[in-house]
């Protein structure tokens, strides 16, 4: 049987895993670690995303390298992976050498073989900083809907795409200069050049039939060539024998999948052509989100043919989360990181859920929270583990721990379990999770009853042990199947479960013998019921707050003298230090719709960032150079876009936008204001 290499998409490095990202990674683990239970040869790998312009704009705004934003996101995503049980055999970066390596034997491969032509494209360019610019380093006016303040390429309202070109009012994110249009030769792979091969590789059963149904639309409307580079500066590799020129995100990204296996491969002496050039004796497997079908169908294939690799053996497509019915909310507490959830809940709660609704199709899943609460306690702890709960006592307590030596009559149930397992197995391999998941609940109700008909507790009472011994034998037995059933969804019960039996395994063979004459550990809980608190406070801990508007000043006194003066010290006020500061630079905050982030100039106390709401009545470029009043000693406060490093001073009547105090054109950064 040949072996299976399985990839998942690689998650972005600019921001944190959420529940919608761990659909897919569940998704995938789950298919991996069947195959593994079954005794296949299997390996799973992934790895950050680490290049283009996003990482960039992040890095520059908290004022470290991308190499250190990388860096911090890998070790934030292994830990959430790890966490949620997600067993990669090797989780790398595409910022890594065997990435640019083969990144390099790709493109080169292509252009000797004629797929890669260069052409001039007028683009964007900045005066001021002397630079191309990347499509988020501009921002203006949506040609679509009129919305200001847009990226180069997407509109945050309408959800319009655009060339930067298109843009109306167009202004360079970094200076605020208006950009020129400048002619840039760029580097473009020919995808017209495999439409034949792409038709029948599309329809050949590597997709769903859904998707393959999708792609004929975009062969209709014609494959269009690829730009696949950029200008610098970019975060990325450079393109051989093109200074300046850059690989566009989207080339070395799916090239990661290889420079992931690579680096595997090298530490452990295995021959990586078997799995990359020789499809006869490997099979590879990527699972994606149904969003990036366009980049893993038609792209990937092609460079993969045009630079004499073998394409994927399958590609396999899931739809959306979306939480209670809606799209994920911030407002809600509905969008959810990986670590918001581990804070409150058990990770196997919801690789538990995810695999009861999860199919081969590409439909959105929901996460509905009561339901996810019902199900969870319903299923794993209701059925299954109180199928061990209620048993393994009269075990303990009446025989030493002890099973019985013959298998009892059991009315034919460990042999059903075995037979459904086939089926169940037969759904596992074709990711119809939701299938498996009823069959062994079935199985799990099958059980039950056949507890409660046979009365373990009334035995006991009643002292008819042999009876008692053999009922909680069959129990055990057919909770250790359950599990092993299991096993791919809830490693970490699966494994509690083979200490409690005192296995030396819990794999799954064509054939299982039952167990008998055994000594089995005390019973300890091997999961505990989803509490709702927790589940509330998860959603709370994930809501995004609205900060309360400030209370209106306080007057010191009014013109009929009836209002009551707020007064403070002297000493009290001397403890503030008002200091004169100069903006060097300004910028709009991502997602956030009031702040500007300011870098300010405060003479001998250096730089500081201040998160200023002062976006009404100000646009970056009209505020660098202007002289501002900052509170210098003010405590730094970590907001959701960054950290605050101080307050900078605006007059209001709480009817229209601030207006900013500013010290006499004398003044000179640093100076403390009397």
């Amino acid at each position: 049987m040949r072996p299976i290499l399985v990839t998942s998409a690689l998650p972005y490095a600019n921001g944190s895993i959420h529940l919608g990202h761990l659909v897919e990674y569940i998704q995938t683990d789950i298919w991996v670690r069947f195959h593994k239970v079954r005794g296949r040869q299997c390996l799973y790998f992934c790895a950050d995303d680490t290049h283009g312009t996003p990482i960039m704009i992040r890095a520059r705004n908290e004022g470290i390298s991308p190499e250190e934003l990388v860096a911090r996101m890998h070790v934030e995503h292994k830990t959430d992976f790890h966490d949620f049980q997600i067993g990669f055999d090797h989780y790398h970066s595409t910022n890594s050498e065997e990435n640019r390596l083969l990144s390099e034997q790709v493109y080169l491969a292509n252009r000797q073989a004629g797929h890669i032509f260069t052409e001039s494209v007028m683009q964007a360019y900045c005066p001021n900083d002397g630079m191309f610019l990347p499509d988020r380093f501009i921002r203006g006016q949506c040609p679509s809907c009129g919305t200001p303040d847009q990226y180069g390429d997407a509109c945050e309202s309408c959800s319009a795409t655009y060339s930067p070109l298109d843009l109306k009012h167009p202004r360079c994110a970094l200076c605020g200069t208006a950009p020129e249009q400048r002619e840039s030769e760029h580097y473009f792979f020919n995808l017209g050049n495999f439409e034949a091969f792409l038709k029948e590789w599309t329809r050949s059963g590597a997709l769903q039939v859904s998707m393959a149904n999708k792609l004929a639309e975009w062969f209709e409307a014609g494959l269009k060539a690829w730009d696949i580079s950029r200008d610098g500066p970019y975060f990325g590799f450079e393109i051989p024998d093109a200074p300046g020129k850059f690989f566009y995100v989207w080339l070395d990204a799916p090239i990661g999948y290889m420079a992931a296996s690579l680096s595997y491969f090298n530490l452990r002496g295995i021959d990586f052509d078997r799995y990359w050039r020789q499809p006869d004796q490997a099979e590879i497997y990527h699972f994606i989100g149904k969003d990036i079908l366009y980049f893993h169908t038609l792209f990937w294939p092609a460079m993969l043919k045009g630079a004499g690799f073998r394409t994927p053996t399958g590609v396999f497509a899931h739809g959306f989360l979306t939480v209670n019915g809606q799209k994920m909310s911030k407002s809600r507490g509905t969008f959810i990181t990986a670590r918001s959830y581990l804070k409150h809940l058990d990770c196997e709660y919801l690789r538990y859920y995810y695999a009861a609704k999860l199919t081969k199709g590409v439909d959105d899943i929901d996460l509905n929270l009561d339901d996810f609460i019902q199900r969870v306690n319903s299923d794993l702890v209701g059925k299954c583990v109180n199928l061990a709960s209620r048993t393994a006592g009269f075990i303990h307590k009446q025989f030493n721990g002890t099973l019985s030596n013959r298998y009892p009559d059991d009315q034919g149930l460990f042999q059903l379990f075995l037979t459904e397992a086939r089926t169940i197995a037969l759904h596992y391999q074709d990711r119809e999770y939701a299938k498996a998941m009823r069959a062994i609940m079935a199985l799990a109700d099958k059980a039950n009853r056949f507890v409660e008909e046979r009365a373990p507790w009334i035995l006991a009472k009643e002292k008819r042990l042999e009876e008692l011994q053999d009922t909680c034998t069959v129990a055990l037995n057919l909770f250790w199947l359950l599990m092993i059933q299991l096993n791919p969804v809830l490693p970490v019960m699966a494994e509690k479960t083979r200490v409690f039996l005192n296995l030396n395994d819990m794999n799954w063979p064509e054939v299982l013998e039952p167990l008998v004459g055994i000594t089995i550990q005390p019973f300890s809980a091997l999961m505990q019921r989803v509490d709702p608190k927790k589940v509330d406070a998860m959603l709370e801990d994930s809501r995004e707050t609205i900060p309360s508007p400030p209370p209106p000043p306080v007057a010191l006194g009014s013109p009929d003298g009836k209002t009551s003066p707020r007064e403070i010290t002297l000493d009290t006020l001397m403890t503030v230090d008002l200091r004169v500061a100069k903006v060097t630079h300004a910028e709009t905050v991502e997602g956030a719709d009031k702040l500007l982030r300011l870098i300010l100039d405060v003479g001998a106390l250096g730089k500081r960032t201040v998160l200023a709401g002062i976006r009404a009545a100000y646009t970056p470029e009209s505020l660098p150079g202007r002289l501002v009043v900052l509170v210098a000693n003010l405590q730094p406060r970590k907001m959701k876009f960054g950290v605050s490093e101080g307050m900078i001073l605006a007059a209001s009547d709480g009817s229209g936008a601030p207006a900013l105090l500013s010290p006499d054109p004398g003044a000179q950064p640093g100076m403390r204001i009397q």
